[in-house]
């Protein structure tokens, strides 16, 4: 009995995410659109299924949007902007406040989506959606965010002003593997700004983006300010080219990146490109050997290695080159199986092509004279045999030259390179051309502050495996990892959803009784 009953809960909560699922996106397995306030299936006849990764099972089917759907998602957003940006600071606050309130209260029904389409664990489901809810928490202090400046009597009863205002249509291109934060880090900081907002979710994992964006509307966003269309590489033409649409923030691979911020800066249109990364994780022999392993394991396989601050290089200076086989120990225990699992360390990759991929590089590894220490190819999941799973894999005597370590591979695997001083390990990571992340582990402060001040790369740990900034900051990868002028999110992000007005004003005491023109330039003094 007590089986049975555990069994029907079981079913209740799958069926509870399931209707949850439907209610936002779809009366079958076809995703919806969201255009102008209203859930609507879509007229075209093209679809793209979104598969359990861990199954194989259909989810749901992403529609390719029309051309006309499109164009009706980009007309609603033009005609909200108007009465939107006009809405009082505190009014967008408010919105905000009550927004990130609902995701806290859906978070875990947003993980079971999440891990549905994505695969990941359930822990790290979480995970991905309080990252972007952190990000809505900050947006709840926009009143302090988004102020101007001013300079009173620059010249005699002349003062100036400077305002930040919305630019009008936003857009979003979003990548698979944060289904919910990336999303959260772009349309509530557009919106509250005074901006309305199209967003392109994943085509592989529309319906995270879906449930928040209905989340968003019980919320109180108006009709038209958040609007949602789907689709590949037409939906990205699209967007990039329409003239309404003054700026694009994408989260991708390079090819993708680097191609929407070449077509959207030719069309004039302003572009944050967070694109692909190399992050190296620098192990000096005075590190903590058992946090510093720890934190190697999980910065290396979690996500399945699907994170574009995953620590997926290890680069062992002088002798913690020794450490390797306790590594490989740790990295053994690690559990492979289905995201909803409980237990489970490490979910299944995207897709059969992703992890065809991931196969293909590691090989490619053990073909160029590196040594496989761990292989997690081939491994079997019980019950999941279909799933997409790679375990976790250690490379080591990796070599500058190899593909493995030339290509990001975005799955469980580490490649280990060794260096002999701390100058050759920086030496080795300024001259990978990605500049996402890296980290030290060590105990000497003078070590860290020299490699801190040396590495050219945008987000940097000391003793912290992924250096990503909480919200009151930015998102700075740089060189490779990055195309565009600002980051996402924090100042930086404020900046570029914004514009800047200036306004020179004077207001001469003795105009009651000036009757003369000047014809002379001003001249301020």
């Amino acid at each position: 009995v007590i089986l049975l009953l555990n069994r029907l809960k079981m079913l209740a909560g799958a069926v509870r995410s399931r209707l949850i699922c439907l209610r936002c996106s779809s009366t079958s397995q076809n995703t919806k659109l969201f255009i102008n306030g209203k859930f609507v299936e879509s007229a075209t006849k093209d679809f793209i299924p979104v598969l359990n990764p861990a199954t194989q099972e259909v989810v749901s089917r992403t529609p390719i949007s029309t051309n006309d759907e499109m164009n009706a998602a980009v007309s609603a957003a033009q005609s909200a902007f108007p009465n939107w940006s006009q809405e009082t600071i505190l009014y967008r606050q408010q919105i905000m406040f009550n927004y990130q309130n609902l995701i806290r209260k859906n978070l875990k029904e947003i993980a079971k989506i999440l891990t549905n389409e994505q695969g990941k664990t359930l822990a790290d489901a979480e995970g991905d959606v309080m990252r972007g809810l952190q990000v809505v928490e900050h947006t709840c202090g926009i009143t302090n965010l988004q102020l101007g400046e001013t300079l009173p009597t620059v010249s005699k009863d002349m003062d100036l002003v400077s305002y930040r205002l919305p630019l009008g249509v936003t857009a979003g291109i979003c990548p698979f593997n944060f289904p919910a934060m990336i999303p959260l880090w772009m349309f509530p900081l557009s919106l509250v700004c005074g901006n309305t907002f199209v967003l392109k979710p994943s085509e592989r994992v529309p319906n995270t983006a879906m449930f928040l964006c209905k989340l968003a509307q019980d919320a109180g966003i108006p009709d038209g300010c958040l609007n949602v269309i789907h689709g590949g590489k037409e939906a990205v033409n699209f967007i990039c080219r329409d003239p309404h649409i003054k700026a694009i923030s994408f989260v991708g691979s390079d090819q993708a990146g680097q191609y929407i911020y070449e077509e959207g800066s030719k069309y004039g249109k302003r572009v944050q490109s967070n694109m692909g990364a190399k992050n190296h994780g620098v192990i000096l022999p005075d590190a903590n050997k058992e946090s510093c392993l720890n934190q190697l394991v999980g910065a290396a396989f979690g996500a399945a290695g699907q994170r574009c601050m995953a620590l997926s290089t290890a680069v062992m200076v002088g002798e913690s080159k020794k450490w390797i086989p306790e590594l490989v120990e740790r990295a053994k225990k690690l559990k492979v199986n289905a995201g909803d699992q409980p237990g489970t360390d490490i979910g299944p990759l995207i897709s059969p092509e992703a992890k065809k991929r991931v196969e293909h590089l590691i090989e490619s590894g053990a073909r160029e004279g590196a040594t496989l220490v761990l292989d997690g190819r081939n491994i079997k999941v019980p019950g999941y045999e279909k799933g997409n799973f790679v375990g976790p894999t250690i490379i080591t005597d990796v070599k500058p030259s190899m593909e493995c370590y030339k290509e990001e591979i975005f799955g469980p695997v580490l490649v280990v390179l060794n260096a002999d001083t701390l100058d050759d390990a920086i030496k080795l990571v300024n001259e990978n051309p990605y500049g996402n992340g890296t980290a030290i582990f060590t105990n000497s402060g003078p070590a860290a502050r020299k490699f801190t001040m040396e590495i050219d790369v945008g987000q940097v740990g000391i003793n912290v495996p992924i250096p990503v900034p909480l919200p009151m900051f930015s998102f700075t990868g740089s060189r490779g990892s990055f195309r565009g002028d600002q980051n996402f999110y924090g100042k930086a992000g404020i900046n570029f959803y914004t514009q800047l007005k200036t306004v020179t004003s004077q207001w001469k005491s003795e105009d009651a009784t000036t009757s003369v023109a000047s014809t002379s330039m001003p001249v301020m003094r």
